[in-house]
């Protein structure tokens, strides 16, 4: 699985591949695979890409916006994100980002981010 996302993130960088052409391994079962918790494992490098399978959640502490530090709740930073809402399921890009400095915490989507200082790991969300 990892392998195809990596190459499906390659190409969709590249703007190799149409939304139908993403959607269509999505479909299949081809790219997705069911979101962890937290990502901080998975953030050791900038520019890698993901796609998970994320029930919408609010429940989960997040940190930053826009930009949420690697241990962030997944499914809280996708609706945070506006990637999924609360209580549905969709799949979402994830891609590991250089860290920042500062998170600006706030509300978005009936979900509240808090501010941080410095963490190791980083990651944006869009939806698909």
């Amino acid at each position: 699985m990892k392998v195809i996302q990596e190459l499906v993130a390659h190409f969709d960088r590249q703007k190799m591949l149409s939304r139908d052409e993403i959607r269509a391994l999505l479909d299949q079962g081809l790219l997705a695979a069911d979101a962890p918790v937290h990502i901080t494992d998975l953030c050791e490098t900038p520019g890698t890409t993901y796609y998970f399978r994320v029930f919408g959640g609010s429940d989960g502490t997040i940190w930053g916006t826009d930009v949420y530090t690697g241990d962030s709740a997944l499914a809280t930073s996708a609706v945070h994100a506006g990637a999924v809402k609360p209580g549905e399921t969709s799949v979402v890009r994830v891609t590991v980002v250089t860290p920042l400095s500062q998170y600006q915490g706030s509300v978005r989507n009936g979900v509240e981010s808090h501010d941080f200082g410095i963490y190791r790991t980083a990651y944006r969300v869009d939806p698909v």
